[in-house]
């Protein structure tokens, strides 16, 4: 097979996904062996490849390769959300593009476009993750809107309801005027934001008096029903049972009384708008008040706002605001900050609005799930700090809102036959709803029946994920989800905990009465260098396909990991991903110059027999560090183990003690050696860079499908000896301290040095064939005292003395050291005297302390070596 001269990632990647996908090494089916399951965070279906994704996809894909080179069954099995509100928005969008309007479809026309959208633009991503490498079970692949897993979500709402756990009521809910449907409490992000607290004056019917109330929302004064006061205030005593008038719609409304108004926010007085916020409508219910709805579905007036009919919210602000100014009722205007709720998914700020919804209680079914995590750990989070975010919110859970008002979804199975508050049925078919119904009314006819035209939030869909995708809904005896549940291991990110993890968690209780993973690794989000998220709205957001095809996916996936500590955020630099691509070439070259060597039966030498000896314990030492950090999820640790082993110890260090002489031969021992330790760097190496170390794997020998480096066994700890290991740190720091005396004094590499050692201890005899080869010595002998005319340097208590024989201009070096020295006593001066002043001792912590100590007996011990070698240099 021909070597290319450059590793060329773009022809190497194309060519070894395929090869993987021809022999199916993706696939996974049930068998004796161990099995290994992650289930994908399914994207949306509207989706396209980002950081965020690069990073959390790039972790699973790592993992599940490590679990198959370990001989487990490893399935990763890959999907899609349906995204109801997104995805309906996109459709939608597209739709009024055309001069369609959702409002002129039915229900089927309308899902029949979203369809059609979903299999023209839908899957784009996952087709994107196998341009990174994603070694997912393709013919696994998921969509959260498939028949069987809608079929298992229905199943689940109706036994909930069956179980007495899901109930229809009118509450206030989060409205979201653009999607135009409710949204749970955790869809709802709150922000900061600057704006007006406006003092309003409410004259008393009946007299000249007038009260003043401040709202932060003046529009919704043409929804007030009450003005509540404190009974304990002394300020409003006199107004008990009086009435007030709402400016603009003069509309008189009664003046309660209730503990709950804080007699220290604004002026003491609340206005009452039961129908646009929650804790008025509590205040309401208690007090029996009108409710008035001033908004429509987008957030618009109704006819409630008279003149202000049709226009929008923040526009009738500042509109109403200026009347009630022209008209005397505005007293002042402050600023004030508070903070606003959002969708999460349209960014529109959310309105409170009373609504018939269905709900889920929650607060018996997060009993299970609170413990697994917190007390028999039975689930594990990564990193742990992530339990105190998890106990807050379990121990604080409220009933979850899981209507909404859009037809992109699984329709809720509840069927009405009345007019009645109760006359409805739920089951999982329209059949099974009519037999439930003529056990009521024999009279109701099949035509009778009207479904409810809500859906299903999408996470009551993705909850189910881990348990759905191998049927155990429908089957829950099934093989595949006796086999592969619970699932090992879960990669996402932590503003997802509430949406989707927890609620995985409970329905794993509740349904297979196991967790539904092991281990739950949190990543971070990716943030550009300046530490803002990357968003497209900003800008910063690379192009993901377009890195990878500038740098390799094996180097955009090292430079992700590179700087990825579990749970903290990614600083994302494309410079590390180009130092990804440097290490690729750097295993290229490596394996270049290795696969370039002539081999011959000749005795193998010291040097390299030495070298192989240590580079194989050195080897198993990191092979203990990378199990460890992968144990922790500590994967950035892992792939840096990995990478400082390759290129320091391997190519640095290894290659250079057993490279054959110019144009020479190499002993075939060696060469064996170096291949064997080469294959298995490669399988270290694999997880994080699949590509680039099949390309070399498959180069290095002929191999059958069979013995693909993919489907290769991770290697196996060996004992290390440690004394090899620090015998070879203390020759590597002596041909260190010849190349830096060869540097100063540009005494080239060819030329032999001798080198000769006092108080000879350390390393020993064991790596004087290294040191030699390495530092082009011709011989290392010991000396009782030190030589004249020789430079010297330390490593630890040895003196290594290289004669220089007229290889420097003495003159000129003994100037060098002279200045070097008066420099060091300078410096030594200085710190002496700080040491010397007892208020900074006294005073100065006490590691700062130690840090002087330690500056004034290195610079003693330089002063010493310094002096030395003044003295081998006839200058004393």
């Amino acid at each position: 097979m021909e070597i290319p001269s450059k590793y060329e990632p773009n022809r190497v990647e194309a060519n070894w996904y395929d090869y993987w996908m021809k022999h199916d090494f993706f696939s996974s089916k049930p068998d004796e062996r161990e099995p290994y399951t992650i289930v994908i965070p399914p994207p949306n279906v509207t989706g396209v490849l980002h950081m965020g994704h690069m990073l959390n996809n790039t972790i699973q894909d790592v993992l599940i390769r490590r679990a198959r080179l370990l001989g487990k069954n490893a399935c990763w099995v890959p999907g899609m959300d349906h995204a109801s509100i997104a995805t309906e928005a996109k459709v939608v969008a597209k739709l009024k593009e055309e001069g369609i309007h959702k409002a002129d479809l039915t229900r089927d026309e309308f899902l029949k476009h979203a369809w059609d959208w979903t299999n023209e633009y839908g899957g784009v991503i996952l087709q994107q993750l196998k341009k990174l490498g994603c070694s997912c079970d393709w013919d696994r692949t998921k969509f959260t809107m498939d028949d069987d897993m809608s079929a298992s979500v229905i199943k689940v709402f109706v036994d909930l309801y069956n179980k007495g756990l899901i109930y229809r009521g009118y509450r206030m809910v989060n409205w979201d005027p653009e999607a135009k449907t409710t949204l749970s409490d955790e869809e709802v992000i709150y922000e900061e934001r600057q704006g007006n607290l406006y003092y309003l004056a409410y004259a008393i019917e009946g007299s000249d008096e007038k009260v003043t109330i401040a709202t932060t929302r003046p529009e919704t004064i043409l929804g007030d029903t009450a003005i509540c006061i404190n009974p304990n205030d002394e300020r409003y005593r006199h107004l008990k049972g009086k009435k007030a008038i709402v400016p603009i719609c003069n509309r008189v409304i009664p003046i309660i009384e209730d503990e709950y108004v804080d007699v220290e926010f604004g002026t003491g007085c609340l206005k009452v708008t039961p129908a646009h916020d929650e804790n008025d409508k509590n205040l309401g219910e208690k007090h029996n008040l009108e409710v008035i709805d001033i908004f429509n579905e987008d957030a618009s007036l109704n006819s409630f706002g008279m003149h202000y009919e049709g226009k929008d919210r923040f526009v009738v602000r500042k509109e109403i605001s200026k009347e009630l100014e022209e008209k005397g009722y505005l007293v002042k205007t402050e600023q004030h900050t508070n903070k606003v709720g959002t969708s999460e998914r349209t960014k529109a700020v959310i309105e409170p609005r009373l609504s018939d919804q269905w709900f889920l209680k929650m607060e018996k079914l997060a009993k299970p799930a609170l413990d697994g995590v917190l007390k028999t750990r039975d689930v594990k989070l990564y990193p742990q700090k992530f339990e105190n975010t998890y106990r807050h919110w379990m121990e604080n859970i409220r009933d979850w809102n899981i209507s909404r008002q859009l037809w992109w979804g699984q329709q809720i199975p509840a069927y009405y036959f009345g007019d009645g508050q109760d006359d409805f049925v739920v089951a999982e078919t329209k059949e099974e709803a009519l037999q439930l119904v003529k056990s009521k009314n024999p009279n109701i006819q099949e035509s009778d029946l009207r479904q409810d035209a809500d859906v299903l939030d999408t996470w009551f869909s993705s909850w189910l994920w881990p348990i759905s995708v191998f049927g155990g809904i429908l089957e829950p005896e099934n093989e595949e989800v006796n086999y592969y549940y619970p699932t090992s291991d879960l990669v996402t990110g932590p503003d997802i905990l509430f949406f989707w993890v927890a609620r995985m968690i409970i329905a794993g209780y509740e349904y297979r009465d196991e967790k539904p993973f092991e281990n739950v690794y949190l990543t971070g989000l990716v943030r550009d260098k300046q530490r803002r998220k990357m968003s497209k709205s900003l800008g910063n957001s690379p192009d993901a396909l377009k890195l990878i095809e500038d740098f390799g996916a094996d180097g955009v996936r090292v430079g992700l990991l590179l700087s990825s500590a579990a749970g903290n955020d990614l600083l994302f630099d494309e410079a590390l991903c180009q130092q990804g691509a440097n290490f690729a070439n750097k295993v290229w070259n490596a394996f270049r110059l290795v696969n370039g060597w002539e081999v011959a039966d000749l005795p193998q030498p010291e040097a390299a027999k030495t070298g192989i000896e240590w580079y194989t314990t050195k080897f198993n030492q990191t092979l203990a560090e990378i199990e460890d950090h992968f144990s922790k999820y500590r994967i950035s640790d892992a792939l840096m183990a990995t990478y400082k082993l390759v290129w320091d110890d391997f190519c640095s260090w290894l290659l250079e003690i057993v490279k054959p002489a110019y144009q020479q031969p190499i002993d075939r021992a060696t060469y064996d050696a170096v291949i064997h330790l080469f294959e298995e760097n490669l399988k270290l190496l694999h997880p994080f860079m699949p590509f680039l170390t099949e390309e070399v794997w498959q180069h290095t020998a002929e191999r059958t499908p069979e013995e693909a480096l993919m489907v290769s066994n991770w290697p196996k700890a060996q004992k290390v000896d440690t004394k090899l290991i620090a015998d070879f740190d203390f020759a590597a720091e002596v041909i260190s301290g010849i190349r830096t005396i060869r540097k100063e004094k540009n005494i080239p590499q060819k030329e032999t040095l001798e080198l000769s050692v006092l108080n000879s201890e350390g390393a020993g005899t064991g790596m004087d064939a290294i040191i030699i080869k390495l530092a082009n010595i011709s011989q290392i002998q010991t000396v009782d005292s030190g030589l004249d005319g020789a430079l010297s340097f330390r490593v630890k208590s040895n003196e290594y003395f290289i004669p220089i024989s007229g290889a420097i201009d003495v003159e000129a070096e003994i100037e060098k050291i002279n200045e070097e020295l008066k420099y060091t006593r300078g410096f030594l001066q200085s710190v002496q005297k700080k040491l010397g002043n007892e208020r900074f001792v006294n005073n100065a912590p006490e590691q700062v302390v130690a840090i002087e100590r330690k500056k004034a007996a290195d610079a003693e011990a330089k002063i010493e070596t310094l002096e030395k070698s003044l003295a081998s240099l006839g200058n004393s």
